[in-house]
């Protein structure tokens, strides 16, 4: 029965050719993302694993001193770590063959190209000593990491702001928590895994009634249900077979661009963008176990008789308790506003079960609102199609709910995640413009006394300078002033505002600027009551630059200033590098995002696309017989929009409505935002995947007219 299962497969026509590649088709692309998923997973692993290989484990009498401090060049973070050996047995961080003697540094490939690529006064020159060689992978997380470790004195690093001694580093890198990698997981899988299952379902419903005839006059000949149920088994593992070697084939071809999706906010090394041999296997081996076991279960009424596939009844409708998955999804983020706990653990455990409960709630409640909502329909029907399409909806909602799920789970996921995104990046986003860009900041941990006149004077010296403003202490420091600025430099420099008229001191903000606060030459400044004697006599708190926003300019400023102060605990910076970081973070939130999107959409009209299509296959007979008596076939056309649109435009609805809600309670709850409304961008995806999924239907009507000729009823 075998072998007569991989003929009727392989050699049973265009209609089994079609449901083989088709089926095998859903089964490669859920594959693929499955694999790229687990390996996905590994990848933040690994990465882990590598910030991992340099964080030392500190002791009292450690024989290393070691400090960290974050540089920046061009808008780029820059770790730069001093260290000095006080004993012949000092330890040797991962990636390096030696520890760095004092006047020598190494650095990661990328910062070597980008001190190669950049005049010294740039760049270069901020390291002291000659560069003895190039930093290991293993301490990198990322290709493109921007890190130094310089050798120095233990005088010098033993004075450097958080410096410790170091006894030792961790021999195997730490792998992410398991409440962090069921979080990564729990999120894409929802993302991009459901609406692929749902294709995959779609899939293997492909001309079902066809195949239950089949199997069905194949029982009535002699076929025992044994028989029957090895045949249909073959038949789906032989799809499923040709989608996972095409789906592991994808992964393989695909693999360095997912390497170069910066999901942490940082690309990934491609050789931590890897399966593992059970992980591979579990995969091989179960999703073709799993196809076949689906195909089974499909042909449950072929197997109770051979005449169990003609006894059709009309289901039962479905009941309201379908939406109590949703309810208690709703229910349980709410419960949680101002209840989170405040370990990591337990926020995945509270916040996910939440999210999965909506999402599953859709897909549990969608056709008891499409019976409602056919039920609806038909009390207002006026026209044949519009009485047609909802006695069917009505009569098995669950059917014409199954066909539109993926869109709505992928419109859900798209909601929340847009939701959510946007929603953080207007809180926490970075308020930058020119002048927050161009003005570079020094800020002291030591307040100097005074700073040199030489030093001033050479910072002013460069052409790209535009003035060079010391910041004093303020004495009556009263938190939202906490410097104090001669008004004869703040005059030479009225980008930054200006003092009220008559005064001689003023109180400012650190860098003339506070966080997400007005600032800018139309600021008057508060007079402070200081003489300028006693200005003179507090200790300087901050040099501020204005320049010319050039990125030349910039670093030159930033260069001279660390070889002026090269103890600095915060290295020179503009407000934008300071909020880099964040917003390469958000960034790569908001990539992760546009992969959920623009993955889960397509797939999810790929699967409307099939089950439009098969409704049409298994019930070309009845539309061939309504066009025989006379039926127009504008109106078995309007039949098929309204059957697949209307349902499909309300569950957007709920879609949209769950995804907004769900996105408002998770963000109160965790981080006490207020969901800010998704904008154009938004919008314009929605509208195109509604507009696509219509596009789809319409697809679809000129197949109509093919299979509901007269020689179908004929033939059948």
């Amino acid at each position: 029965m075998i072998r007569f299962g991989v003929r009727l497969t392989l050699a049973g026509g265009r209609e089994a050719l079609v449901r083989l590649v088709v089926m095998a088709g859903a089964v490669a692309l859920g594959v693929w993302l499955l694999v790229s998923t687990l390996a996905g997973v590994n990848a933040v692993d690994g990465q882990f694993g590598r910030f991992a290989a340099l964080r030392p484990m500190p002791s009292a009498d450690g024989p290393l001193w070691w400090a960290e401090r974050n540089d920046y060049f061009d808008g780029q973070s820059i770790v730069r770590i001093e260290l000095a050996a006080t004993a012949a047995d000092a330890p040797v961080p991962q990636g390096l063959p030696r520890l760095p003697a004092a006047g020598e540094y190494y650095v990661s490939p990328a910062l070597a190209d980008l001190i190669a690529q950049n005049p010294a006064d740039q760049l270069g020159a901020r390291f002291p000593g000659r560069q003895a060689g190039l930093i290991g992978d293993a301490a990198l997380p990322s290709p493109g990491s921007l890190t130094v470790i310089v050798g120095s004195t233990p005088e010098f690093v033993s004075q450097l702001y958080d410096a410790q001694r170091v006894s030792s580093f961790p021999t195997e890198a730490y792998g992410i928590p398991l409440a962090a990698l069921d979080l990564i997981l729990s999120v894409v899988a929802g993302g991009l895994l459901f609406p692929v299952l749902i294709f995959i379902g779609t899939a293997t419903r492909l001309t079902a009634a066809r195949r239950e005839q089949r199997f069905a006059a194949m029982r009535l000949i002699g076929g025992t249900p044994r028989q029957i149920s090895v045949v249909a088994a073959v038949e789906s593992t032989v799809a499923a077979l040709f989608g996972t070697l095409i789906g592991f084939g994808l992964y393989l071809g695909f693999r360095a661009q997912l390497a170069g999706i910066p999901f942490t906010g940082m690309p990934f090394h491609i050789e931590d963008v890897t399966l593992g041999p059970l992980m591979a296997v579990a995969v091989a081996v179960g999703v073709p176990i799993g196809a076949a076991v689906a195909s089974l279960v499909a042909l449950r009424r072929v197997r109770i008789s051979p005449l169990g596939v003609v006894r059709r009844v009309t289901p039962k409708p479905p009941r309201w308790y379908r939406l109590i998955p949703l309810l208690l999804g709703i229910a349980e983020l709410t419960f949680f506003i101002g209840r989170v706990p405040e370990h990591s653990t337990a926020q995945v455990a509270v916040f996910l079960p939440g999210l999965l409960l909506i999402m599953v709630g859709l897909v549990f409640a969608g056709p008891w609102l499409t019976m409602i909502g056919a039920r609806l329909l038909a009390r207002r029907a006026q026209r044949p199609a519009t009485l047609i399409a909802a006695r069917r909806l009505a009569d098995n909602p669950a059917a014409a709910f199954r066909a539109i799920s993926g869109v709505v789970i992928g419109l859900f996921v798209t909601t929340v995640s847009v939701g959510i995104i946007q929603t953080i990046s207007a809180e926490r986003g970075a308020n930058v413009d020119a002048l927050a860009v161009s003005t570079m900041v020094t800020k002291f941990e030591h307040e100097h006394d005074d700073i040199p006149a030489p030093v001033v004077a050479s910072l002013a010296a460069d052409g790209s300078v535009r003035s060079v403003t010391l910041i004093r202490d303020n004495p009556m420091n009263d938190g939202e002033h906490a410097g104090t600025v001669l008004c004869a430099d703040l005059a030479r420099s009225p980008e930054f505002g200006r003092c009220a008229d008559g005064a001689v001191v003023a109180w400012v903000s650190e860098g003339f600027m506070r966080y997400r606060a007005p600032h800018g030459s139309g600021i008057v400044w508060p007079t402070a009551p200081l003489t300028e004697a006693q200005f003179a006599a507090q200790p300087v708190i901050e040099v501020v630059l204005s320049t010319d926003g050039s990125t030349a300019g910039l670093e030159r400023s930033r260069t001279a200033l660390q070889r002026a102060f090269p103890d600095l605990r915060i290295m020179p910076a503009t407000e934008w590098d300071h909020t880099n970081d964040q917003n390469s973070q958000l960034s790569g939130f908001q990539q992760l995002a546009a992969v959920i999107i623009f993955a889960s959409l397509p797939i999810a009209g790929c699967s409307l696309a099939v089950s439009v299509i098969a409704g049409l296959a298994d019930r070309k007979r009845p539309f061939s017989l309504l066009r025989l008596t006379g039926v127009p076939l504008g109106v078995l056309r309007r039949v098929i929009a309204l059957e697949s649109a209307v349902p499909l435009l309300a569950a957007a609805v709920l879609a949209v409505a769950a995804g907004l809600l769900g996105a408002q309670l998770f963000l109160a709850a965790q981080m006490q935002y207020t969901l800010h409304p998704p904008g154009l961008t938004y919008s314009a995806i929605v509208a195109g995947g509604l507009l696509l999924s219509l596009g789809i239907i319409a697809a679809t009507f000129p197949l109509l007219r093919r299979i509901t000729g007269p020689e179908t009823a004929r033939s059948e």
